[in-house]
Order: C-alpha cells, then structure tokens, then sequence
C-alpha cells in the first residue's frame, strides 16, 4: 500500500520503474520499510500482489481508515457534497479493439506480430467491437470532435469544506453513467437536514434533478440554458451563488 503511495504521489508510470527507484532511493526504501542493504521486490510480483490488494477490498479498507482520521478532526461536511466525473483511459490499444465475430483481416506476412491497422472509413461500436486485453473497456469519446479512447468513467462525491474525497467509484463508459453514479453516491446521506449536491452542466437534466430531489437533496448544479431550459427551477436558483 506504501509502494502504491509513491506511485501516485509521484507519478511514477510502470512497476518496473517503481522498482528501480526503490533500489537507490533511500527516501522511499524508508518509507515502504525496506533497509538500505535489502533486495527490492520483483516488479511481476509486486504487480500481482497488488492485484490481490485490489480484489480483496483491502485498498478500499484503507480508504476508510484516512476517511475516519478526516472525520475526528472534523475535516469533513455532512452538510454540502459536489459530484463529478471523469475518463480514466484503459490500458488496452486501438489495435485490440476487434470485432466480436473474430473477422479480421488477415495479417501481412511481413509483419504478423504488430501489423499496421487503417479504422479509415470502418464503423466500429461498442455493439460490434471488443479489446481483446481489455473486454471490459468501452470505446467513448466525451464531446463531439474529440478522439473516442477505449476508457471507463471514474466518479467522485466531494465534501465542500475542505474538497476532501468521500466516496470513489468506478464504472463502464456510457452516456449516462456519470449521472448514474452520482444519484447513487448521493443517496443515504441526507439526514433531517437538506443536503446539496453541485456538479456541472451534465447534470442539468430533468430525470437527474427529480432524482436527487427525491433523496433529500438540493441540486445547486450549473444550469444548462443553451438552446434548452434549465432543469434547475426557482427553488434553488433563486438563492444567492
């Protein structure tokens, strides 16, 4: 969990490098406990083990641990929450993007390992096409005229205090998962009291406001008013900000 630390914080790209760093940084070997004379750790085994942290939950254990710290030292609202999401790009190449019936163009001969593939023209969709690495993956794009990546939405539910992380959640690529995943995080959290739950433009919708209405919650979100009429009614923006 220390290692994963350091590789967040530093943005530190592979394991393999990770592991290279922890052989001459003293920094970090204190900070993972390793001696200053004592072997690194092999980068397969680490990349596994990681993955058994993962599927274990103990990543998610942890979380929980820093979250109850923020909350005794009353770093944390009960009261105010923002919503947002983002594209979290798969590590899975254009080139595994294939159809789903296994038809394919043969590969030439002088290059049958990686051979040079042209999307020119060719529609593919989601219906379609699967990553071979990455089944999961979904190809999406967030805006017209951007590049569709194979990718999966991350969400966030933040507290306005401090902008502290709450709850983090992972999903499949779609247009309205965004939406989706922040209804859920906001729900069971609002007590007696209204809470509110801000976001941006996306969720200016109709559906996504009466749900979070119906949780409790007040939606202070930026209204959407191009070619369109807000969802947003004067029971929230009549107030101030």
């Amino acid at each position: 969990m220390r290692a994963l630390l350091l590789q967040v914080l530093y943005t530190i790209r592979s394991e393999r490098l990770l592991m290279e760093q922890l052989d001459y940084n003293l920094l970090f070997r204190w900070f993972v406990g390793l001696n200053r004379d004592e072997a690194v750790w092999d980068a397969t085994v680490y990349s596994k083990n990681r993955e058994r942290l993962l599927q274990g939950e103990v990543a998610e254990e942890f979380f929980k641990e820093v979250l109850g710290i923020a909350k005794q030292y009353d770093l944390l609202s009960d009261e105010h929450f923002t919503v947002d999401g983002t594209l979290i790009e798969a590590w899975a190449g254009q080139k595994s993007f294939k159809k789903k019936d296994g038809e394919e163009a043969a590969a030439p001969a002088d290059d049958p390992g990686n051979p040079p593939v042209n999307f020119h023209g060719e529609k593919r969709s989601n219906q379609t096409h699967q990553s071979t690495t990455d089944p999961e993956a979904r190809l999406y794009k967030k805006s017209k005229g951007s590049e569709a990546k194979l990718a999966y939405w991350g969400h966030l539910l933040m507290e306005n205090r401090n902008g502290l992380v709450v709850e983090p959640r992972l999903t499949l690529a779609s247009g309205t998962a965004e939406r989706e995943a922040g209804a859920e995080m906001i729900q069971g959290r609002s007590g007696p009291e209204r809470i509110t739950v801000g976001g941006d433009k996306n969720y200016d919708t109709q559906e996504w406001v009466k749900q979070v209405r119906g949780c409790g919650a007040t939606p202070p979100v930026a209204q959407n008013n191009t070619h369109r009429r807000s969802a947003v009614d004067a029971r929230t923006s009549r107030h101030p900000g």
